[in-house]
């Protein structure tokens, strides 16, 4: 069945936000988005958690999301994070995305005030009547501390931009009604989850591990979306000790960074209160990299 933005079936990778020196690299920024091109990915996603969107000041938000659509030259798609728990900061960052050209905009649902439903509703209401461009609405109660409801997800499907829902509950139940009730896009936010998530009628992920091993899960959503199981078990299998075992060593961006790190793509430089991984963590991660291949003995 056709959704609403089937051109963002496939890969979105949660983008990492390189730093040196306590700035941003704006080299570095563009070695990725190259790396992503060639990767075959559908879309990158500059400023979200990945990216350490909470210890970006505004002015570097701008410009993280203005220089990544440069850099991409629509080649690959621009899905720009421009959530906040004030309604009036993500209006403002929403505004400003769609007016340098980002393709679309991921929303996280409002963190630490935790509205009520009826204030999900009204929040993303607000932003859908504000722009033109289509959102996805990020439901991660995990990080933000309280879940969006499906029946509110199917409401807001009412308004035509709201297009794409990523999801980060682990909920197998919320995205079977989403898919069963509305003709929304729903992109796993999990990357162990992508292939039964798919099964029920999702259609890609917004992947942390795509940050350095694209081309597995480009393959994997293509073997899914063409019904190709068999396939799409086997990469399932192969991506699962990667996409499991990185993310289960500290909080999401740390352990990507390091492995960015390890491979010779990124300084591994974070911002407070995030630190670097510890040593045996990081020994921990280097023989995942090994182990899959993509790191030298």
């Amino acid at each position: 069945m056709k959704t609403r933005a089937d051109d963002f079936s496939g890969l979105t990778v949660a983008m990492i936000t390189p730093f040196k020196e306590g700035k941003i690299d704006f080299d570095a920024l563009q070695e990725q988005v190259e790396f992503q091109v060639a990767a075959g990915t559908t879309a990158v996603s500059p400023t979200g958690t990945t990216g350490e969107s909470p210890t970006l000041t505004h002015e570097e938000q701008h410009e993280v999301i203005k220089k990544t659509v440069e850099f991409a030259a629509g080649r690959v798609k621009v899905l720009a994070g421009t959530g906040s728990n004030s309604t009036a900061e993500a209006l403002s960052l929403s505004k400003y995305a769609e007016s340098v050209g980002a393709d679309a905009l991921l929303v996280i649902g409002p963190y630490y005030n935790k509205p009520t439903q009826e204030g999900f509703y009204q929040h993303f209401k607000a932003i859908a009547q504000a722009v033109g461009v289509p959102i996805c609405v990020y439901n991660v109660p995990g990080r933000t501390g309280k879940a969006i409801d499906a029946d509110t997800i199917i409401r807001l499907a009412e308004f035509d931009n709201i297009a794409m829902v990523k999801d980060a509950t682990g909920s197998m139940d919320s995205a079977s009604r989403i898919i069963a009730a509305t003709d929304l896009t729903v992109l796993s936010g999990d990357d162990s989850l992508t292939l039964p998530f798919m099964a029920l009628g999702a259609r890609g992920v917004v992947s942390v591990v795509g940050n350095f091993a694209p081309k597995d899960v480009v393959a994997l959503c293509a073997a899914m979306n063409a019904g190709n199981l068999d396939e799409a078990r086997a990469l399932h299998q192969k991506l699962l000790p990667l996409s499991c075992g990185t993310l289960s060593l500290a909080t999401n961006p740390i352990p990507v960074k390091k492995a960015m790190q390890l491979l010779g793509r990124d300084s591994g430089e974070m911002r407070l209160p995030m630190t670097e991984l510890e040593s045996a963590p990081t020994e921990k991660l280097r023989r995942l990299l090994v182990d899959y291949g993509l790191l030298a003995e």
